[in-house]
């Protein structure tokens, strides 16, 4: 039943948005697919720049799912990175690092890694490519001629914003019908990798999110991150 009143729809607001956190430990119980068919076509109502709509999105299961991973895990080992939106670890503010830090802190507490315990640290990283054990990941690429892979430039950019926009709706679709998902931004360190799996040709990875049901056993799946006030990132003017 829809709700009737506005505190009442900002209360279902406030449960959906503050209520949806990255999960990373996963059943391997699939998602009926009516239900998966369900949420992206929800997600597909996110706006966008003209309504132009610039993603493309694959949602990847079963032994696909599996091969994916074993050719990310080899990628990885191989070092063999290609990234379609650049990356560099300076990009960040100082107020930015230190929120990093106090989630890796938080993060690798959780899983009873010790800080200068590297090879541990990088052991989690390698097997978070098999998507933290979701049943599904799914793309998200940006659609839009752009020129090649490797070239995101400006045009990149503006499309990238709205398949952010469009990551955001799904994330809290999947939240709406009782799906878990990470966003992990390291899947789309081997973009390469993931197109020639795919069989594509064209677009530039973005994203991956890997989804299903969370396994609330695990101790990483409870740790909570803190939101910087609202003075330091936003400003009201007249």
């Amino acid at each position: 039943m829809s709700p009737s009143h506005p505190t009442e729809l900002r209360g279902h607001a406030e449960k959906l948005i503050r209520g949806r956190r990255a999960t990373r430990a996963f059943r391997p119980d699939p998602v009926p697919e009516e239900t998966l068919r369900a949420v992206f076509a929800l997600a597909g109502a996110a706006p966008s720049s003209s309504n132009t709509q610039p993603w493309q999105v694959e949602v990847v299961s079963g032994s696909l799912r599996d091969r994916l991973a074993d050719a990310l895990q080899a990628a990885h080992a191989e070092q063999r990175t290609t990234v379609d939106f650049p990356y560099r670890e300076d990009m960040y503010s100082i107020a930015q690092q230190r929120r990093r830090a106090a989630f890796g802190t938080a993060l690798y507490g959780a899983l009873g890694i010790g800080r200068n315990d590297h090879a541990a640290r990088a052991a989690f990283d390698a097997e978070s490519l098999r998507f933290y054990g979701a049943p599904h990941v799914a793309f998200l690429f940006t659609a839009g001629d752009t020129g090649d892979a490797g070239d995101a430039g400006d045009a990149g950019a503006r499309l990238a914003a709205d398949v952010g926009i469009y990551a955001q709706t799904l994330l809290l679709a999947m939240t709406a019908y009782g799906l878990d998902s990470c966003p992990q931004g390291l899947l789309s360190f081997y973009a390469d990798t993931v197109r020639s799996e795919l069989g594509l040709d064209r677009g530039k990875l973005l994203v991956g999110i890997s989804f299903g049901y969370a396994d609330e056993s695990a101790p990483v799946n409870h740790i909570t991150t803190d939101r910087a006030a609202l003075d330091a990132t936003t400003t009201f003017r007249c």
